[in-house]
C-alpha cells in the first residue's frame, strides 16, 4: 500500500516512514526537502499519485496564532483537495490530547481549525491525539521561563516518547479509517512542575521550577486534567527513565 507521509523527514515522520516500510508498505516521505510543499501545492499531486493513505505529521514553524492558523488551514486544505482528486481513501493527522480544551491558545485554535477541516472533508479520516513528547519538554520549559525561573501549573501530564507516537500513527495508518479520534499517551502520569524539575536535575540545569496554578501553557490556562486523555487511551511503553537513558550523553 502506498502511504504518503507529509512531514516525513521530521522527528515523527521519519520514524513513521521507517516503521511502515518495515511492514512492507510503500511509504513516501513528503516534505519541502523532497520536493513537496503543501503550502504552495508544489509536488503534491505527483506525490499522491497512486496513494491510498496520506499521513500528516507536519507542524507549523511558528507557534504564533496568525502564522500557525495560516499554516494549518492552507496545508490541510491543499492536502484534502489533492486527496479527493487522487482518490485517497484515508487521511491520518497527528494532533494533541486536550486540543479542544486549549482554545485560549492561538496555536491550539489553529489545531482546532485543522481538525475541523478534516472532519468536514469527504475524505475518510483518523485523528491521532498524542500527549506531549519527551522531546518537546525543552520547548515547554523555555516557554515557561522568565528571569531564570520556570513557572508551571502543577497539573497532570502523561508524556510519551516520539518513537511511541510514531508507532501509534503507523498502526492507525495501516488500518481502516476511524472517522474519529484515537488517543495515545505515555505509561506514567506526573505533575508538570515535578516532571520538568526532574528533567532539569538530570541535565544539571540550575533553573528553579516554581509551581504556579495560574501559569499559562502556550497562552492557555490549565485545569487539573487538561493535558491528559479524558478516557481510555492507548499507552506507549517507554518510561521517562528509559527515554532519559537512551539520550546521547551530555
Amino acid at each position: 500500500m502506498k502511504i504518503v507521509v507529509i512531514g516525513g523527514t521530521g522527528l515523527v515522520g521519519s520514524k513513521v516512514v521507517e516503521l511502515l516500510t518495515g511492514r512492507g508498505h510503500d511509504a513516501v516521505a513528503a516534505a519541502p526537502n523532497t520536493g513537496v510543499n503543501t503550502l504552495t501545492g508544489a509536488g503534491l499531486a505527483e506525490a499522491l499519485d497512486g496513494a491510498e493513505v496520506v499521513v500528516d505529521v507536519s507542524n507549523s514553524p511558528s507557534f504564533e496564532a496568525g502564522p500557525a492558523l495560516e499554516f494549518f488551514r492552507t496545508s490541510t486544505a491543499n492536502q484534502l483537495a489533492a486527496e479527493q482528486k487522487a482518490g485517497v481513501g484515508h487521511h491520518v493527522a497527528l494532533s494533541v490530547v486536550g486540543t479542544d480544551r486549549l482554545a485560549e491558545s492561538g496555536y491550539f485554535r489553529a489545531k482546532i481549525a485543522q481538525e475541523q477541516l478534516i472532519t468536514e472533508s469527504p475524505v475518510p479520516y483518523s485523528i491521532v491525539h498524542a500527549t506531549q513528547f519527551f522531546e518537546f519538554l525543552n520547548g515547554i520549559t523555555d516557554d515557561a521561563t522568565h528571569d531564570g525561573v520556570v513557572s508551571l501549573a502543577p497539573v497532570h501530564i502523561q508524556p510519551m516518547a516520539a518513537q511511541d507516537v510514531s508507532a501509534a500513527v503507523a498502526e492507525v495508518a495501516a488500518g481502516p479509517p476511524r472517522n474519529g479520534v484515537v488517543e495515545v499517551a505515555g505509561p506514567e502520569r506526573f505533575r508538570l512542575d515535578d516532571l520538568v524539575r526532574t528533567v532539569l536535575a538530570d541535565r544539571d540545569d540550575p533553573r528553579e521550577v516554581r509551581a504556579d496554578p495560574g501559569a499559562r501553557y502556550f497562552g492557555a490556562a490549565l485545569g487539573e486534567d487538561t493535558l491528559v486523555p479524558a478516557g481510555d487511551a492507548r499507552r506507549g511503553p517507554t518510561t521517562l527513565a528509559e527515554w532519559q537513558a537512551a539520550q546521547p550523553s551530555r
